[in-house]
C-alpha cells in the first residue's frame, strides 16, 4: 500500500539537505540485515549520512563510515550518543540493539541527551481514512504518565508540529468518554490541560478535551453526539491517556487500518529514531525524515 504522505514527508527532508553535506545519522548497533537495508535506503533517499556506530568485526564490509566500539551494544549505545553530544552526528537511530539498551544511553542524567522537558515519543501516522498526517503521543517511552508528565508530551509533540510547519496545531486529549468523571482520572488531565491551554502554556494551539477516540477522530461521530469542536476529525495530534491505549492504538492504525507511521523520540538534544523489527521499510526512512525535519 502507498503512503504518499510519508513519501511527501521524505522528499521535504531530501530537498531540505539539497545542496549541502548531508547530515550524519548515528545508525546505532547495524548487526543484522533489517539495520543494514535501512542503512541503504536512507542514503539512497539523500537524507541522511549512515555512521554506523558498533564493532566492526559484526559490521563487516560497508560503504559507509564506521565508529568501531567494543563488541557490546550498550558501549555502543554510549559512544553514539557521545557523537551526539559532540555535535559529530545530526541524530541517532536504533539498529539491531534492543530499545532499552540505547535508552539508557540517551537518558544519562550526565551523560546523556537530556533536554529541558521530560522525554517522550511521538508517531506520525499516513491513514488511508484520514485527510492529513496524524500525530500519537505517547505510544512508546512514558509508561503511565501524570499531569506534568502529559505537559511535557503535550509540549513536545506541538513543537514538532509547528516544525513541520503547522502553524496552529489542533490537539485533542483522549480518554475513555468525552465527559469529565472523576472516576476516570484521564479525563481530569484532559480538563487541566485544556484549562492550561487556554492561558497560553503551550503557545498557539487548539486544545481540546476529553474525547472518546470515536469523536476525536470522526466529525461525524462528533456531531452525533453534539460535540462542537475545531478538533474533532481535524486532529492534528491526539494526546493519549497512557501507554497501553496509546500501543494499542498504533498497532492497530497499522495492522487493521492499513497506516504507516513515522516516529521519533522528542525532548532530547538530538532527535533519536527508534525502531522495530516489524516496521516497513518505509517507516524506518520516514522516520529519519522526520528527524532531519525535526532537527531544522
Amino acid at each position: 500500500m502507498s503512503h504518499e504522505r510519508l513519501a511527501a514527508l521524505v522528499e521535504r527532508a531530501r530537498v531540505r539537505v539539497a545542496g549541502g553535506a548531508l547530515p550524519r545519522l548515528a545508525l546505532v548497533w547495524p548487526c543484522d540485515d533489517l539495520a543494514r537495508e535501512a542503512a541503504g535506503a536512507i542514503a539512497r533517499a539523500g537524507i541522511a549520512q549512515p555512521v554506523l556506530v558498533g564493532p566492526a568485526a559484526r559490521i563487516g564490509h560497508t560503504p559507509y563510515p564506521v565508529v568501531d566500539t567494543p563488541d557490546d551494544p550498550h558501549e555502543a549505545a554510549r559512544r553514539a550518543v557521545a557523537l551526539a553530544r559532540d555535535g559529530d552526528v545530526a541524530a541517532i537511530m536504533k539498529g539491531s540493539l534492543h530499545t532499552d539498551e540505547l535508552m539508557a544511553a540517551v537518558v544519562a542524567r550526565d551523560t546523556g541527551l537530556r533536554g529541558s522537558r521530560r522525554i517522550s515519543h511521538a508517531f506520525l501516522f499516513d491513514l488511508p481514512s484520514y485527510p492529513k498526517l496524524l500525530a500519537l503521543a505517547d505510544c512508546v517511552v512514558n509508561i503511565a504518565p501524570d499531569l506534568k508528565t502529559k505537559q511535557d508530551i503535550l509540549a513536545n509533540a506541538l513543537e514538532l508540529l509547528r516544525r513541520l510547519g503547522v502553524a496552529r496545531p489542533r490537539a485533542g486529549i483522549v480518554a475513555a468518554v468525552e465527559t469529565v468523571n472523576p472516576a476516570i482520572p484521564a479525563t481530569l488531565d484532559a480538563q487541566a490541560l485544556v484549562q492550561q491551554a487556554q492561558q497560553g502554556a503551550f503557545g498557539d494551539a487548539c486544545v481540546e478535551g476529553p474525547f472518546g477516540f470515536d469523536n476525536a477522530f470522526s466529525a461525524e461521530a462528533a456531531r452525533i453526539k453534539g460535540l462542537k469542536s475545531e478538533v474533532a476529525g481535524q486532529a492534528d495530534l491526539l494526546l493519549m491517556p497512557d501507554l497501553n491505549a496509546g500501543n494499542m492504538l498504533y498497532k492497530s492504525f497499522v495492522y487493521a487500518a492499513g497506516g504507516d507511521c513515522a516516529g521519533l523520540v522528542l525532548g532530547t538534544r538530538v532527535p533519536v529514531v527508534l525502531t522495530s523489527r516489524a516496521d516497513s521499510l518505509q517507516a524506518r526512512v520516514a522516520s529519519v525524515a522526520l528527524a532531519v525535519l525535526a532537527a531544522g
